[in-house]
């Protein structure tokens, strides 16, 4: 069920369909082909004539693959959208089971790490781009997903269109941060490398934007340069965004919403990993009166 130059099978043109019409993004859409084709090459035939129990053999297999769970899980998604939406036939699922994937304490760089990364990214777009990540707390498909006129330097927002659920919201612009915009604007401007209304950060041509791709190399070469051993990617500049926010007692209900988090409980994460909130609790012993 994979691309290829064979005619589409009446059912991939149909689960196509339904995700279509459902607005899904092509990411997921991609996701749910992939997880459904490989099933189908296990199965070793259409994997609309599945059984339960094929299917749960399938997730034995996979399991026994070292398949992990957040793959697993993604792979259950995709074929519980075939069988209960595509087929109708969702009871087959009854024997495939969700992992409960564990949960793991984000890296956190302290802020002199920070100031060390930004400083040693190849050139000044990636400096801005670095820079905006750790001010705004955005993920990386939102940070390329920036327009110019995303930015409102009168409120000292920053527009952040269609983030992660599909939802719309705004994150704050510091003053240090519009004015690192302002340079950048004017170096690509001169440069030609910056058109109206354009990409806030374009690619090599200007009429696409940076790739997240080019984003995460940028970030492990400045890492590589400032010599920090902890394992970075773009997703460690927002876990530092949250947890100094949290240092600097800002409300954990406000980084929830600057994060676009739709739960509370995904922001309180950080509460374990915000060590200056910690070091300022005063321990019980320390209260005990001499026996």
């Amino acid at each position: 069920m994979e691309t290829s130059t064979q005619p589409v099978s009446p059912l991939r043109h149909r689960m196509l369909e339904d995700m279509r019409m459902r607005k899904l993004s092509p990411k997921t859409r991609d996701a749910y082909i992939r997880a459904v084709s490989r099933f189908a090459r296990y199965l070793g035939r259409s994997p609309d004539t599945a059984t339960a129990e094929d299917l749960r053999r399938y997730q034995l297999h996979l399991v026994d693959a070292g398949t992990s769970p957040i793959t697993l899980n993604a792979t259950i998604t995709g074929l519980k959208f075939l069988f209960d939406v595509t087929l109708g036939h969702g009871d087959v699922l009854a024997k495939m089971q969700s992992i409960r994937v564990p949960r793991k304490i984000p890296v956190v760089l302290n802020k002199q790490e920070v100031a060390r990364l930004i400083a040693c990214a190849g050139n000044l777009k990636h400096q801005t781009a670095l820079a905006l990540a750790y001010g705004t707390g955005l993920r990386a498909n939102e940070v390329i997903s920036l327009k110019v006129t995303d930015i409102d330097s009168q409120r000292m927002t920053l527009r952040v269109e269609q983030g992660k659920g599909g939802r719309d919201r705004y994150a704050m612009i510091s003053p240090v941060l519009l004015e690192r915009l302002r340079v950048w604007w004017r170096v690509a401007r001169a440069q030609g490398k910056m058109l109206d209304g354009g990409w806030l950060f374009p690619g090599l041509n200007p009429i696409n934007p940076l790739t997240a791709r080019q984003l995460n190399r940028a970030i492990h070469e400045a890492a590589t340069m400032a010599k920090i051993d902890k394992p970075v990617s773009m997703h460690t500049l927002r876990h530092s965004f949250a947890t100094h926010l949290l240092e600097q007692k800002v409300d954990i209900r406000v980084i929830q919403v600057m994060l676009g988090h739709k739960k509370l409980e995904t922001t309180a994460l950080y509460t374990q990993v915000a060590t200056e909130v910690l070091k300022e609790v005063i321990s019980p012993l320390e209260t005990l009166q001499p026996a």
